[in-house]
């Protein structure tokens, strides 16, 4: 299926449409190759380094996460201080660095450290791609940008835990972060060759305190990025809850764990098609209606998890189905809320995405981790984590706006 682009007027990318898109898609996939691809490889990991319990051997994801929403925090003034360019340039430096570093690590400490590290550096990509969007792109044409961008980017989380299998195949758990370098040094050449920079010098925001902390206040007292943020830090931790519980829950729950490539591979995949349709649709019925019925979506199938548990009825094909919808509803949702939260931050984007994406991610991998912990062998924490998140995510929209929910704009 073709990616068309849109009109004229709406496209301000200094390369072309689907060029912007698939580069904005690459440099958001490095920070999701370095979660998902960990995830066959964290019980080698455990054996090799003396880690055997589940939870610590999470911590491989968990600091990587937590470095990727506190980095964000730095790298979002620098970029509006010093422009996009620089500061991804030296980001993809800093993770290509430490990803060899973490191939390298002899203890299970000094493989924290350079996870933990190889999160600050590659948070700006997150940040940098989301001030290039909001740089060329505005309204219901950044959601669509955002929307293809992000289907692109699902072939990452879709193919990453199949690709560490075949890596383990041929290779011990390091090699996986040698490839990861790999692929990092080829979009930081791609990047740096094509993308011109976008923040205009006029635009530029004089790095300081009083500066910093003056974005951040407007940043939280803008309603609609204030509570769209905290929607989508809710949401992110119903996603990290289940990138933290499908490992065990495939090898405990289905004694399955030779499927984990698949079934997470059916989750992503459905997430994708969820943000090409949201890509089609986005300019006509608008974000507001779309995530607020998407989280809808998310509710049921969630519920639906938990009734099928409770009855006893809760087999492999269930669980990837409903899961599959919930994911759905994630993509649609969790786009659309980004988008929403950006819409009034165009003068200070880089210092509004560094600070949004720090809570949304940070906060997301902390409620991430909390569902995580009541894993008791079954999938109910999973499917009551999307559950509470669809309720709240709703409960906040509405306050958001004001009790008008699915309205067309």
């Amino acid at each position: 299926m073709s990616i068309e682009s849109p009109p004229a007027t709406l496209n301000t990318a200094p390369i072309p449409f689907l060029e912007f898109v698939a580069l904005v898609a690459a440099l958001m996939s490095l920070g999701a190759l370095g979660i998902d691809s960990m995830l066959p490889a964290l019980p080698e990991i455990g054996r090799r380094l003396g880690v055997p319990d589940v939870g610590g051997r999470a911590l491989v994801v968990t600091v990587f996460v937590v470095g990727f929403g506190l980095g964000q925090l730095m790298q979002g003034p620098l970029t509006d201080r010093y422009g996009r360019r620089p500061v991804l340039i030296g980001g993809l430096i800093g993770y290509i660095v430490c990803c060899l570093l973490a191939g390298l690590a002899g203890s299970f400490t000094l493989l924290l450290a350079a996870r933990f590290a190889g999160g600050v550096a590659i948070a700006a990509s997150r940040v940098v791609t989301i001030a290039l969007v909001r740089d060329c792109f505005t309204g219901r044409a950044m959601a669509k940008v955002s929307s293809l961008a992000f289907m692109v980017f699902m072939a990452a989380p879709i193919l990453a835990p199949s690709v560490g299998q075949l890596i383990l195949l041929v290779g011990s758990w390091r090699l996986i972060f040698e490839v990861i370098a790999g692929l990092a040094a080829l979009v930081l050449v791609w990047f740096a060759w094509r993308m011109p920079e976008t923040l205009a010098p006029e635009n530029r925001v004089p790095l300081s305190v009083r500066q910093l902390l003056r974005g951040w206040r407007a940043t939280l007292a803008d309603r609609a990025s204030l509570g769209y943020m905290i929607a989508g830090m809710i949401v992110q931790g119903a996603l990290f809850g289940y990138i933290g519980l499908i490992e065990p829950i495939m090898e405990r729950v289905f004694h399955a764990q030779h499927l984990l490539g698949p079934v997470f591979a059916a989750s992503a995949g459905t997430m994708a098609a969820a943000n090409l349709l949201n890509s089609r649709i986005v300019m006509r019925l608008g974000m507001r209606r779309i995530s607020q019925a998407a989280l809808v979506v998310m509710t049921l199938a969630a519920a639906g998890g938990l009734i099928a548990v409770g009855m006893g009825r809760e087999g492999l094909v269930p669980f990837v189905l409903l899961q599959a919808l919930a994911m759905a509803g994630y993509g649609l949702a969790g786009s659309n809320m980004s988008a929403m939260a950006m819409e009034n931050m165009g003068a200070i984007a880089g210092t509004a995405a560094s600070l949004q994406g720090a809570l949304v991610v940070t906060g997301g991998a902390v409620l991430g981790s909390i569902i995580a912990s009541f894993f008791d062998g079954t999938t109910i924490a999973l499917h009551a984590g999307f559950f509470v998140a669809g309720l709240l995510g709703l409960g906040i929209a509405a306050i958001v706006e004001r009790g008008r929910l699915f309205r067309p704009s």
